[in-house]
């Protein structure tokens, strides 16, 4: 499957909000039960932006959207401005033909050089797809939180994988590049 990398805008909104809400419906890298409207996810969409965080979207020859990516936050606390979050969805016809690597591979390079130290992923279900995924690019399970979520009748795990960006924690991070600029002193 021939696909092209690029960012996401506001125009994706409506391919967005279908993709996750197969994602919610059928699947369990999501907790949500409801999947949102497109008011919400452009509420969502313009947080992460509005933030300056990468959202990348994979689309076909055609223009149709095959999934997206974004960064962000993993918690709001100043220490941790280091540290982002990756969340990836993919189109059913889209999974397993390589889009999800290489949108995160995509947000890795965008990450490191916008100065992030720490990528983690919070696997919902323990999918093995996207543990492979991310295993594939350098990420190392650091936990798995048992029975955290109850979805489609039954109990869900949680994974938690981490990989370190740049120099991870060999050096201390450089206070004037973002997203260290985000609270400056």
């Amino acid at each position: 499957m021939t696909f092209t990398l690029r960012d996401a805008s506001p125009s994706d909104l409506p391919a967005i909000t279908a993709i996750y809400e197969d994602c919610v419906l059928n699947g369990t890298a999501s907790y949500e039960l409801d999947p949102p409207d497109t008011v919400e996810m452009e509420a969502r969409f313009a947080a992460i932006c509005g933030k300056g965080y990468p959202y990348i979207a994979a689309e076909d020859p055609e223009g149709n959207l095959l999934g997206y990516a974004y960064a962000s936050a993993f918690r709001t606390r100043p220490a941790y401005r280091w540290l982002v979050e990756d969340s990836i969805y993919l189109a059913p016809e889209a999974r397993g033909r390589g889009i999800g690597k290489a949108l995160l591979s995509e947000l890795l390079t965008r990450c490191t050089s916008m100065g992030f130290r720490q990528m983690v992923a919070v696997i919902g279900g323990a999918s093995p797809a996207s543990i492979a995924v991310h295993e594939t690019l350098g990420f190392r399970t650091t936990g798995r939180l048992e029975a955290t979520g109850f979805k489609h009748g039954r109990w869900l795990d949680t994974v938690l994988m981490q990989r370190s960006l740049g120099d991870g924690a060999t050096t201390d991070p450089d206070a004037l590049a973002y997203p260290g600029t985000l609270y400056p002193g």
